[in-house]
């Protein structure tokens, strides 16, 4: 799985991806990385998963976790002159996953520029990474127990309908005026599927649908 990590860094113009989270039925944990393997060696040895400052925000998160301001925390500098010695750059943002059953998970980013530049290309990678973080989170637990625990939510017609064309990039005014419905109505809707999906975004619920084989990718 590896390999959803360099595919989304090619195509997102990032250096490394890393992905960790904790499945809440049977209480694993999982990690893919595509760090070099030098650092792995290093992070895994020291046990920095304790004291890295990006995992421990990001596990009390419900927002983006942009590591520059995380410099007043007191493990910040501890960690990034480590990582700065292993090539790992100080840019980078971690996108906290939460699943229907109590699963976490993050999916941590980073490339080497300007600190200007890469807050513009958060910016505009942002969505895409968050669509990335909940189809990963979602593929590593189905190999845990907590797929068993879940059932395939019963979305309507139309709620299926308006992810499908949410997934294709419609928003939902350009929803509203192709099922001659109103703005209101698609929101209610879409909050409808948030619901069933256990999905804290629109992006998560239509990555959730997406890996169920409820719609299909545009």
């Amino acid at each position: 799985m590896t390999l959803l990590l360099d595919e989304l860094c090619e195509r997102l113009e990032l250096d490394y991806a890393a992905y960790a989270g904790v499945n809440s039925i049977d209480n694993s944990m999982h990690a893919l990385v595509n760090y070099p393997l030098s650092w792995k060696q290093h992070y895994q040895d020291n046990a920095l998963h304790m004291r890295d400052p990006t995992l421990l925000h990001g596990a009390r998160s419900q927002a983006p976790v942009h590591w520059g301001r995380l410099k007043n925390d007191t493990l910040y500098k501890p960690m990034f002159s480590q990582a700065h010695d292993f090539g790992i750059p100080q840019q980078g943002v971690t996108i906290p996953v939460r699943g229907p059953f109590g699963d976490k998970g993050m999916l941590s980013v980073t490339r080497r520029m300007q600190p200007l530049d890469w807050d513009k290309h958060v910016q505009r990678i942002l969505p895409d990474l968050q669509h990335a973080a909940a189809h990963i989170h979602d593929l590593v637990m189905q190999q845990g127990l907590i797929m068993r625990a879940m059932r395939a939510p019963s979305l309507s017609s139309r709620e299926t309908e308006i992810l499908q064309w949410t997934a294709a990039g419609k928003s939902h005014s350009d929803i509203s005026d192709i099922l001659s419905i109103s703005a209101r109505t698609v929101e209610v809707h879409v909050r409808s599927a948030r619901f069933k999906l256990g999905a804290l975004t629109t992006a998560q619920a239509v990555a959730r649908a997406i890996g169920m084989g409820l719609i299909y990718p545009m």
